[in-house]
């Protein structure tokens, strides 16, 4: 129906990306990969706004760092954005060095293990970090039981085609809104594992703290861990040196509590994970407002 037709504005973007994506699978994966991270950061960053985005998230978060640091970050964090973008699109051959590799480490992977066991649901809690699939790959390479809640692409002809990608990767994924709630809901009562994202700014959210700043936090992952009694875990894939591997880092569960404190927690977490990666969180959303 023309209703449901993709504006002319989405189809000529989509267009765009599908041409250079097209582009870069002439390139052998190891090539691939960075020449996606090099075309983000010195060619969509500029055109899309993100370098005056960064800078001044950076200033307000890192008012520490010299010029010279930030802008380094400047380049390094659309970079790595290219990048995931590459993963997510390559396909078996990303899913398969993650599976053949298995990455998972950290004091919360007992925790996992004994869920399993248990039959036990876990809610994931994950970040804009790294390359955020690269988790669920890793879990999936173990057989475990991973699902995801995801947000549609606000350019629905994009979306018909990124869809197909992230879930090639594992599955159940959920929709976003109340398509999707139902069958969440009913994964997660039955010991599945929810892989949720807690690090953009929420209207609806709890004003708490990041970078020491204020600001509003989604209370949902605790508030599902504590009515589903759930074991809520943070989770990141962290790239490597070389810009191609990763190591899936599982955190410490965090202990029931008040839901904002679980989520405080959670916020405190990410703050040192970044600080130890600062090219690797998305510093491209408008996390303070």
């Amino acid at each position: 129906m023309a209703e449901d037709r993709p504006s002319l504005t989405d189809r000529l973007a989509n267009g765009a990306f599908l041409a250079v994506m097209g582009l870069a699978r002439l390139l052998p994966y190891d090539r691939r990969i960075p020449a996606m991270g090099w075309v983000f950061s010195r060619v969509i960053a500029p055109v899309a706004g993100w370098r005056r985005r960064i800078r001044e998230n950076l200033s307000l978060a890192r008012p520490d760092l010299t010029g010279e640091e930030a802008e380094a970050l400047v380049l390094a964090i659309p970079d790595n954005a290219g990048r995931s973008l590459a993963e997510i699109y390559a396909g078996d051959e990303f899913t398969a060095r993650i599976h053949a590799s298995d990455p998972l480490e950290g004091p919360g992977l007992p925790a996992l293990e004994a869920a399993l066991e248990a039959g036990r649901p876990v809610i994931l809690a994950c970040a804009h970090f790294g390359n955020y699939d690269a988790m669920r790959a890793a879990l999936a390479g173990r057989g475990w039981p991973v699902g995801a809640l995801y947000r549609p692409m606000n350019n629905e002809a994009f979306n018909r085609h990124y869809v197909p990608a992230i879930t090639a990767i594992a599955e159940p994924l959920f929709p976003r809104g109340r398509s999707g709630l139902a069958a969440m809901l009913r994964f997660l009562k039955g010991g599945g594992w929810l892989a949720l994202g807690f690090d953009q700014y929420d209207h609806d959210g709890v004003e708490l703290r990041f970078f020491d700043l204020p600001t509003r936090t989604v209370l949902t992952p605790a508030e599902l861990a504590r009515r589903y009694d759930a074991a809520l875990v943070p989770i990141a894939g962290i790239r490597q040196p070389d810009g191609l591997r990763f190591r899936v880092h599982v955190g410490a569960p965090i202990a029931h509590d008040e839901p904002r404190a679980m989520m405080q927690a959670l916020n405190d977490d990410l703050e040192m994970l970044v600080r130890r990666h600062m090219d690797q969180w998305f510093w491209i959303h408008r996390r303070w407002k």
